[in-house]
């Protein structure tokens, strides 16, 4: 599966659209990493506990959302953007999105 950030990929001809595809996953903070961020506050530095879960979060959402453009017999995903969203106090939602196409090499 292809994935572009921009509207689209060099070398290759969108055949197809099919439509805006999507994935995401809502996220709590777990307490120990709340605990090591309150520390980190106070000294300073990178809150490495958040910047994995950050990191975890937006694989996931990419994974459901190539899922579900595999579903609609997409090869590629062109426009691929992120959203987040307080969900509720410590949850939080991270929204990959794009527009899924097929695409052929060469224009």
């Amino acid at each position: 599966m292809l994935l572009s950030n921009v509207e689209i990929l060099p070398g290759y001809t969108i055949e197809k659209h099919l439509g805006l595809v999507q994935g995401s996953t809502v996220r709590a903070k777990h307490f120990g990493r709340d605990m090591m961020a309150g520390l980190k506050n106070m000294i300073g530095g990178e809150l490495k506990g958040y910047t994995e879960l950050l990191n975890e979060s937006r694989e996931e959402a990419l994974k459901r959302m190539t899922e579900q453009a595999k579903a609609v017999g997409a090869n590629a995903v062109i426009n691929v953007r992120f959203s987040t969203a307080n969900i509720a106090a410590g949850a939080s939602e991270i929204l990959a999105y794009g527009t899924a196409v097929v695409v052929r090499v060469g224009v």
